[in-house]
């Protein structure tokens, strides 16, 4: 299909960047519209009743779609243009063979994940995890007899490996870097672990939850990943105005994938592919000047008496345990910024409610600065034992940076922390 856009100028390949403009879509398919109209229909109709029924042999596999022939249009739970065209604009940042969007990041997590995984099985964990991927590995999987290994900070593919024991390996979740902490962990490890129990009948994928760096500071599938999973609410929607989730990887799996996402329904709607298709076009933009902002916030904040330790990628060193997978993995330090306020709760609290221009508000990666309460908000469910072992106590805040001044995010950080 890449073939009906515009993908390359003389000897030029278009780079991202460029290429979400367009790619995917042909003004001609719709009166000329320079962007896709957003396609607000349940249902399509066939040409005839035996196109209908090709239609249906593709989607529900039945049969395979012959050489340049494409999936038709026949429902919006199963396929839609302004998803299509999105899955086609989303697979360029990653290097991904196919994507599929959904209706949350959560439905991506839990619909890829049940996709893999079967009653006995194993799901290694990297801790922490966002909470409320936290709260379907521990509470829901449970209820399907699936059983979970933790790969905590430090923890090597043998010592994984020796929890598991004889048990079959389901799946690898990495989240890299760990929300709230920015912890990081080796996707090749994670590769390497799911190697040892790969079979014809068992992929074993390794997904990664790449919210926190998005499409354009770190890319899985280079290094070993299978599945690279998104909160598209988080910077590619970037605006606080959408709830999505992605899933990419290659056909295969990402066949798997469609076929789960059709029963459960748990799709995006075509509103929501139309914004962020729209937010693409400015995801590069936006994701650069975030990092340059966070740069300058986390130099000052390491330097602030009322700040007890600050955890960001861009202030790793060659003596910190995370550089070499940062300088290995990662293509940029991003806008997410973990600090540790000296004391605690009431400490913490005194800061958050003291901002003026920042945001008390849980998501991350939008246009303004946001600041949340880990302990007490996001991971409210983790379980005590489990935070304090993870450090998300309760002197911990997140930052995420937006695209305001960056004189004018510190002058608020400043002039909170003096009511510390």
């Amino acid at each position: 299909m890449a073939g009906e856009y515009i993908t390359q100028i003389a000897d030029r390949e278009l780079a991202p960047e460029s290429l979400m403009m367009g790619y995917g879509y042909r003004p001609e398919w719709s009166e000329g519209a320079l962007k896709c109209p957003i396609f607000h229909t349940s249902t399509f109709t066939f040409a005839s009743a035996a196109e209908g029924k090709r239609f249906f042999e593709i989607a529900y596999g039945l049969d395979e779609p012959a050489e340049g022939e494409t999936p038709g249009l026949i429902y919006s739970r199963l396929n839609n243009p302004d998803l299509e065209i999105l899955e086609k604009r989303l697979t360029l940042w990653d290097g991904a063979e196919a994507s599929l969007v959904f209706a949350s990041g959560m439905a991506a997590i839990t619909t890829t994940l049940l996709t893999f995984l079967n009653p006995g099985s194993v799901l290694v964990y990297t801790a922490p995890l966002y909470g409320g991927t936290d709260h379907f590995v521990h509470h829901v999987l449970s209820r399907f007899n699936v059983a979970t290994v933790a790969w905590r900070h430090g923890m090597t593919p043998d010592e994984i490996a020796s929890e598991i024991g004889e048990r079959t390996l389901g799946a690898v979740v990495v989240e890299t870097p760990a929300n709230p902490t920015n912890d990081l962990f080796s996707i090749a490890a994670a590769s390497e672990l799911a190697g040892r129990y790969r079979s014809d009948t068992n992929p074993v994928p390794v997904m990664v939850d790449n919210t926190f760096l998005g499409p354009m500071w770190q890319h899985p599938l280079k290094h070993g990943a299978d599945i690279v999973l998104y909160s598209a609410t988080k910077y590619i929607g970037g605006h606080s105005d959408l709830i999505a989730g992605a899933s990419l990887g290659s056909r295969e799996l990402m066949a798997a994938v469609a076929e789960m996402r059709t029963i459960l329904g748990t799709m995006a709607s075509p509103h929501t592919g139309w914004l962020m298709m729209r937010s693409l076009e400015t995801l590069s933009l936006r994701m650069t000047k975030q990092t340059e902002n966070a740069r300058k916030i986390a130099a000052f904040l390491v330097d602030h008496p009322k700040v007890a330790k600050v955890s960001y990628l861009g202030l790793l060193t060659p003596e910190d345990d995370g550089y070499a997978i940062y300088r290995d993995q990662c293509e940029g330090p991003g806008a997410m910024i973990s600090l540790w306020i000296e004391g605690g709760e009431a400490e913490a609290f005194r800061f958050l409610d003291s901002l003026q221009l920042v945001h008390l508000a849980v998501s991350l990666g939008s246009t303004e600065s946001l600041v949340e309460h880990p302990a007490s908000m996001t991971h409210a469910g983790v379980d005590p034992e489990d935070k304090i072992r993870l450090d998300i106590t309760d002197s911990l805040v997140r930052l995420s940076v937006g695209v305001e001044h960056p004189d004018d995010i510190i002058t608020d950080l400043a002039n909170a922390l003096e009511k510390v």
